[in-house]
């Protein structure tokens, strides 16, 4: 007979996250807390957050978290950022103790502006000069990975069951106005820090329960745009794919989550003629895009979340509110330990965006 740890449990892996629209401050212990009811979709290997508006005193600056494996590899990496950033903060990020966080690498964060004349020499904008950089760094510098390269924001992660993850991060410390957080059961993967979730480049995160059938088409067509997928992990892909729509192709969110959860053929045909035009071209024009498999994420953005299941919603996702707050889990347990009194539970339907967005001026 197996025991608990020994099978294989397809349908791992738990997802959550808060949000305030009226952009109001929320402590790092209601997400972590909230994980503890789904500890058994975890095994312990990767655990993790985002969280959105933590760093106000430096919100004009890309804040970089930074694994590193040796003291060297920290000073060869800090003497590159130089050379293409002004670094107006450099720190350890502060963590606790805990026997059940072990081997962590060094982990410091950088708050910093890209120098205008690379900016210039590189004919692009400050967010695309950025994302190149995170990119070269994490394929070509051995022993540094960047892991969270927003403004205002930041990820924290570990090889580690989450709730354990939050205390190590110290993140009862941090008030945010939006926080997403993944329990990580790895299939196909092992478990290491930089593999845990959210995975995220500039201010977008994607956490993510499900194993996509679709990931090397998905991959082989989103590296022919500079992305790297250096992980083989298929939700590095899916935060690169939702980075090229909305970011570099000027998509809605609607419109990305019709091109990676997209209806069938006999569904767009029956719709109003207006509709259904706008749908078959975004199947005919991003067919490589489409990811096939079971899949629920969450997507976050500075000013929003966006939660999204499969077509054939193959995984489960509550969302409910309180008041000016909406909250998304895996579990309506996670929900209710955030609140209690949370009203209009609601089970999205496959393909459906729920798309929840601070109000403006207030983040």
């Amino acid at each position: 007979m197996k025991r608990e740890g020994e099978v294989r449990i397809p349908s791992g892996c738990a997802i959550a996250a808060v949000i305030s629209r009226e952009g109001k401050g929320i402590t790092g212990d209601v997400i972590y807390n909230a994980m503890k009811p789904m500890h058994d979709r975890s095994n312990g290997l990767g655990g993790g957050f985002a969280a959105y508006g933590i760093y106000p005193e430096y919100k004009d600056f890309y804040a970089l978290h930074i694994f590193f494996d040796h003291r060297s590899t920290r000073k060869e990496c800090e003497a590159f950022l130089k050379e293409h950033f002004e670094i107006v903060k450099s720190e350890i990020i502060p963590t606790r103790k805990l026997p059940e966080i072990t081997d962590e690498p060094i982990i410091y964060r950088y708050f910093c502006s890209p120098l205008r004349s690379m900016v210039l020499s590189e004919q692009v904008d400050e967010d695309e000069f950025t994302a190149r950089t995170v990119m070269k760094i994490n394929t070509e510098m051995k022993g540094a990975y960047v892991f969270s390269s927003g403004k205002n924001m930041g990820c924290f992660k570990a090889v580690g069951y989450p709730e354990d993850v939050g205390l190590f991060y110290k993140l009862e410390e941090y008030e945010g106005y939006s926080w997403t957080a993944h329990g990580r059961y790895p299939t196909n993967t092992p478990g290491w820090w930089g593999g845990a979730h959210p995975f995220s480049l500039l201010d977008s995160s994607v956490v993510h329960n499900g194993e996509i059938s679709s990931y090397d088409a998905n991959r082989r067509y989103i590296e022919m745009f500079g992305y790297k997928c250096t992980l083989q992990t298929d939700t590095e892909v899916i935060t690169y794919i939702l980075d090229y729509l909305i970011r570099r192709q000027g998509l809605t969110l609607e419109e990305a989550a019709s091109v990676i959860a997209a209806p069938f053929w006999t569904t767009i045909n029956n719709l109003p003629e207006k509709e259904k035009e706008k749908l078959t071209y975004l199947r005919t024009v991003f067919p490589s895009l489409l990811i096939t498999g079971p899949f629920s994420i969450v997507y976050g953005w500075n000013g929003g979340l966006m939660a999204l299941n499969d077509r054939l919603k193959l995984r489960s996702m509550v969302t409910a509110a309180k008041a000016d707050r909406v909250f998304i889990a895996s579990e309506e347990a996670a929900i209710r330990v955030m609140e209690p009194e949370a009203e209009n539970l609601y089970a999205p339907a496959g393909g459906e965006p729920v798309i929840v967005r601070v109000r403006e001026g207030r983040y």
